[in-house]
């Protein structure tokens, strides 16, 4: 590896050759760009390879995401060796937009369309507390602890809507490696149901937490709380209504519009194509936020626009959109091992990285362990989380692309020391959390005996069992005052209360299907198993 990238290095041309030798000589600079999407395509192709030895051998101490991160320090040490860093940096470099609108829609688009309504609809009002109120409460903690850390001098001081910006962006969960960890050793089909399910809505929460916090300190310091509120209520609702409804608008198209035959697969499959992007760019025009309406759209679009496509057409998109995702995680974690190799970092403030990781952790456990609290509140004995499952949530909060994005973008939205400073400590902990955390999951897993605790066999299999929590029947032995009083506290009265109605209204209305021929045709499209890396994982939650 190190031969061939050396021989790429000379091949390439010193951008401080100035501009006269650019001139003289114009397919130099081509052959320059090509020989950087070449290193770029030779990184994919050996991260995805060595990612399928270290999954077939069952490696769980090198997990794909940080075999692909070290993939990415190791060129970019590489290149800092051969003196040529500033040339591979040029192919590298690009801004935060290339993330938010090449990288992160297909990664977000996929995450929404991956869950699987039956097990999310399931732990619903369990996923809606942790991604919604837990990220909340994460976010404000962090930012707390990190002011306060500030003001004791144990951490580089900031102003505290910046503390806050930082534990918006930070709070973006990503368990790309404990999930598939997860199904490999067999964990609980709920246990998994909420690690995919928080890391799906939590990242539609941290980025409009983060854009609220960043339009506050760019507005007038004067605004009141109603105002925040309201603004973060129109930020979040506004992106989340116009991903619905594109959702809704494109079932209804292809319900009627007659192209599920099969000369018409192309046109078809191009449409769905589109219209998550026509989602993403229709919130970014409204000033909203595309990578809400984006993940919205794909949860809609599966749960009822996926079944009026053509058998071909389903092949077609599931793999399309597995595919992209798969590509845009992968080179999201090698620029990131890249970038920590190569770019000039705030290393001068190690003690802000330090303690960032300790008050991650505690802002963590205040999620985690108090949302679960008011959950097991309302939820009979036989549905409670378990505290082991508490444990393996709290510890599988690893942050990944969205964290990494999000703290790009505020380089340009701080100041230049503030900025710089919070992407550090971001890429750092990404880093981190990813090897260390991802590498021990299956110990930690292990110790804390929530191995094999999905007994009944594969994922989709157990989905009817009484194994851990699932959504209970309300026929069973129970006075009708408990379960008036679930109703009454469960989110929207009840899971139950809305499969009902998307059983009897949603699914007749926007599919060509009644509503028990769409659950048992979601159970026959959707795979088994896993198996994309990270957020790609199909058919499951």
């Amino acid at each position: 590896m190190s031969t061939v990238v050396e021989e790429l290095m000379q091949m390439q041309i010193s951008p401080a050759g100035g501009g006269g030798d650019s001139q003289s000589h114009p397919g130099k600079e081509q052959q320059a760009a090509g020989v950087g999407i070449l290193l770029q395509i030779m990184m994919l192709v050996l991260s995805f390879v060595l990612g399928h030895v270290l999954r077939r051998h069952r490696f769980y101490y090198l997990p794909e995401a940080s075999a692909s991160l070290l993939i990415g320090l190791i060129v970019g040490a590489l290149a800092n060796i051969s003196n040529t860093e500033t040339s591979i940096r040029a192919w590298f470099n690009f801004h935060e937009e290339f993330f938010f609108l090449f990288l992160l829609p297909p990664i977000i688009f996929q995450s929404g369309f991956s869950l699987s309504p039956k097990p999310f609809f399931s732990n619903f009002g369990a996923i809606v507390t942790f991604s919604i109120l837990g990220t909340f409460i994460a976010s404000v903690v962090t930012g707390v602890l990190v002011y306060l850390g500030g003001l004791i001098y144990l951490t580089y001081r900031l102003p505290f809507v910046e503390c806050l910006m930082f534990g918006a962006l930070i709070s973006a969960t990503d368990p790309v490696t404990v999930l598939s960890i997860f199904q490999e050793l067999g964990i609980d089909t709920n246990l998994y149901a909420l690690v995919f399910g928080e890391s799906v809505l939590n990242d539609a929460m941290a980025i409009s937490l983060y854009r609220t916090m960043s339009s506050l300190k760019s507005h007038a310091p004067g605004q009141n709380f109603f105002m925040v509120v309201f603004r973060f209520l129109e930020t979040f609702v506004g992106s989340l209504s116009a991903g619905v409804g594109v959702g809704f608008i494109s079932a209804l198209l292809f319900k009627y519009a007659g192209l599920d035959i099969d000369n018409l697969q192309n046109l078809e499959c191009c449409l769905f194509v589109l219209f998550p992007y026509f989602s993403y760019m229709l919130a970014e025009g409204l000033g909203l936020t595309g990578i809400v309406s984006i993940l919205f759209t794909g949860i809609v679009m599966k749960h009822y626009t996926y079944s009026n496509l053509s058998e071909n057409s389903q092949r077609f998109v599931s793999a399309f959109f597995h595919l992209i995702s798969s590509l845009a995680e992968t080179f999201v974690f090698i620029y990131m091992g890249f970038d920590i190799a190569m770019e000039q970092h705030s290393w001068s403030h190690v003690g802000f990285i330090f303690f960032s990781i300790i008050f991650i952790g505690v802002a963590r456990a205040a999620n985690v362990f108090s949302c679960a609290y008011l959950v097991n509140l309302v939820r009979p004995a036989p549905r409670q989380i378990p505290v082991k499952h508490q444990k393996a949530l709290w510890y599988s909060g690893l942050r990944g692309a969205m964290a990494f994005a999000l703290a790009l973008q505020s380089v340009h939205d701080l100041p230049e020391g503030h900025g710089q400073t919070i992407f550090t400590a971001t890429t750092a902990i990404v880093v981190l959390t990813v090897l260390l955390i991802g590498g021990s999951t299956g110990t930690v897993l292990e110790t804390l005996q929530v191995v094999g605790d999905d007994h009944d066999g594969p994922l989709s299999e157990s989905l009817d069992g009484n194994n851990g929590y699932v959504a209970p029947s309300y026929n069973e032995d129970a006075t009708s005052g408990n379960r008036l009083k679930m109703k009454l506290k469960e989110f929207h009265k009840s899971t139950a209360s809305f499969t009902a109605l998307d059983r009897n209204y949603l699914t007749p209305f926007f599919t060509s299907q009644n509503g028990d021929d769409e659950e048992e045709h979601g159970c026959m499209t959707d795979d088994p198993m896993p198996s994309s890396r990270g957020r790609g994982f199909l058919g499951h939650n």
